[in-house]
């Protein structure tokens, strides 16, 4: 059976990364891969429920930061390992990373706690963890993100943040990269939209023939 593959879509809100996503999932169905599609927090009923509560509610650091790991062991356990056993392909708008960058980098939450609550969340049997595959992050100067979503859907209380927040979201992104090297892919997201799309179809192909691990 064709090895399950787990691509995760990262950066800050108006980065393009869910313009990008669809482009991705047209590719590996152009392959003859299954394909499925989801988000974080979220993928499951349960989940949602989740990130309505912490993209909207006022909350202590560690109660959002729990959160947002309830609802990824859900989110794995219902959507992401099935698919994977199967030999899907699952593409997923945000995972741990964010998590990192969001209440890591952006509200300030140690670094350390979020390491444990990932181990606990995310352990395979043998002991590793579930990690992407491959994380695509579109990385993009919180002034220009700004600009692109000024006139954009209202914002939920992430989205409306001030440009310092999301310069530590940035930086958090940075240093989960900086840790985790092999796994990220870095895509210039001030590109125009061809540029960047371009950029994604060449990771992609060079994916699908075996160039990226």
């Amino acid at each position: 059976m064709t090895r399950g593959l787990f691509i995760s879509f990262e950066g800050i809100d108006g980065a393009g990364k869910s313009t990008h996503l669809a482009l991705v999932a047209q590719l590996f169905r152009e392959a003859g891969r299954a394909v499925v599609l989801s988000r974080e927090p979220g993928g499951t009923p349960l989940a949602e429920k989740l990130r309505d509560l912490a993209l909207h509610e006022p909350m202590d650091a560690l109660t959002e930061a729990l959160l947002m790991f309830a609802a990824r062991r859900e989110h794995l356990v219902q959507v992401i390992e099935p698919a994977l056993a199967r030999g899907d392909v699952v593409l997923c708008d945000r995972f741990t990373d964010a998590t990192f960058a969001y209440q890591g980098g952006g509200r300030g939450f140690d670094w350390q706690v979020l390491g444990q609550l990932e181990r606990m969340v995310q352990a395979l049997p043998g002991g590793a963890l579930r990690q992407p595959d491959l994380t695509v992050w579109f990385d993009l100067e919180p002034h220009i993100a700004a600009q692109r979503l000024a006139t954009a859907r209202v914002p939920d209380k992430f989205e409306s943040q001030s440009a310092d927040f999301f310069t530590a979201v940035r930086a958090g992104y940075a240093r989960r990269m900086a840790e985790m090297p092999r796994r990220f892919a870095r895509i210039d997201a001030a590109q125009p939209v061809q540029a960047v799309a371009d950029d994604v179809v060449r990771l992609i192909q060079a994916l699908l023939s075996g160039a990226v691990a």
